[in-house]
């Protein structure tokens, strides 16, 4: 089967990650009688999953280059708390442009702390574990001094819309129109793709394999907007008319954003290529003239910027700031990260792999929740699926060097 995919021109480890989750999905929904699979369920499913995904996305560009942040949760919470202190004590959550102010503010002070952590890293030799394990911390303390513990409430009305709650969502025209232009957009590629490699007679997939491969992501893409819609909004029916589906949310359109310009910096910038190479070898990238430590430097501050973006999203769906938001995602994001195929050795990983892990964790966690299951015991549970999947990984490495 691997080397009918391969010849087809599909990722078989990405394959079969995807038959991973289908495989939990119809035991989840077996489980639950079929709640895991309603469209309010699956809605509340890909706002949760966005948070983990944001930060995951981040974190394959640290294990790509051999690095690891430990403290992503803990920034997420002190970013979070700044970002509502900005709105609730200092401009007014009313005031006109406050939540747009304390967004840009939040991801700066994001950078900022990446930015620490990187300096201690890059250019003073420090292990990322260490000073991570220490910003875990830190940031941590310092998310509960920014308003001595105390939960800051209500936030701005609009700034509410990027949870993904009331109103947090583009409704079914707009749904519609973004699926049917992504449709477009994967088929673009795809033609161009081809066209490329047959410009510069590079080897060719099978056209029936690029022509599957696209009909394969626009029909999971139109069922995707077709389930969002298929919930209703219930907000939409309060005057007496039939309420509305309430479509894709902002938090996914959020999480596409992030995903899209990090897959064009991996693939089509300098960057990208550095990190890579970086990963690759290290001592080769750094003997070859590279500039190693700024890199170090940019992809933790990336990684704090996106740990903000987690939070605008958790803050505005909570509608408050609290110190203790962010709790355990560092185990959620590395593993979303792991299962996703980012290698823990370094030069391998994969910005849709890192989503689909994201979601794969997430829907394990929010079965389990439907159905009962402890803390405690999902906690558990999720640790053996992280210990299983770097022990796949290491077979499957080791399978792939032969």
């Amino acid at each position: 089967m691997q080397t009918w995919l391969e010849k087809a021109g599909f990722d078989a480890r990405f394959i079969s990650l995807l038959l991973a989750l289908a495989l939990i999905w119809v035991a989840l929904a077996l489980g639950t009688d079929g709640i895991f699979v309603s469209p309010r369920n699956l809605y509340n499913l890909s706002i949760q999953t966005c948070v983990t995904a944001i930060m995951a996305c981040g974190m394959v560009y640290l294990i790509v280059a051999r690095q690891i942040d430990l403290s992503v949760g803990s920034q997420m919470a002190c970013t979070g708390m700044f970002i509502a202190f900005i709105q609730t004590e200092w401009l007014g959550a009313e005031a006109p442009g406050a939540w747009l102010v304390s967004i840009g503010m939040g991801m700066g002070a994001g950078m900022l702390l990446g930015a620490f952590q990187g300096w201690w890293i890059a250019y003073r030799g420090v292990p990322a574990f260490v000073v991570t394990l220490a910003g875990y911390l830190m940031f941590r303390g310092a998310a509960f001094l920014v308003a001595d513990g105390q939960t800051l409430a209500p936030l701005s009305s609009s700034y509410q819309r990027l949870g993904g709650g009331m109103q947090g969502s583009i409704g079914p025209v707009w749904s519609w129109a973004l699926g049917l232009l992504g449709c477009a957009g994967v088929i673009a590629q795809a033609v161009y793709a081809r066209r490329s490699r047959a410009r510069y007679k590079a080897a060719m997939t099978p056209w029936w394999g690029d022509a599957l491969k696209a009909v394969t992501i626009c029909t999971a893409l139109l069922g995707f907007v077709a389930v969002m819609c298929a919930y209703p909004d219930p907000a939409s029916g309060i005057d007496g008319g039939a309420p509305v589906g309430k479509g894709i949310a902002v938090p996914v359109l959020i999480l596409v954003a992030v995903a899209l310009s990090l897959t064009i910096v991996a693939q089509r910038t300098r960057l990208g290529r550095y990190v890579f190479a970086y990963g690759g070898n290290p001592e080769a990238a750094t003997l070859s003239g590279l500039p190693t430590q700024r890199v170090l430097m940019i992809i933790f501050m990336l990684m704090g910027a996106l740990a903000a973006v987690a939070a605008v999203i958790t803050t505005s769906r909570l509608n408050s700031g609290t110190h203790s938001i962010g709790q355990m995602a560092e185990l959620y994001v590395i593993a979303a990260t792991v299962i996703g195929g980012s290698a823990l050795a370094g030069g391998v990983g994969s910005i849709p792999g890192a989503i689909v892990g994201a979601l794969l964790i997430q829907s394990l966690d929010n079965g389990m929740v439907l159905m009962d299951v402890s803390s405690a015991k999902r906690q558990i549970f999720i640790g053996l699926i992280l210990i299983g999947a770097v022990w796949f990984d290491g077979i499957y490495t080791r399978r792939q060097s032969k």
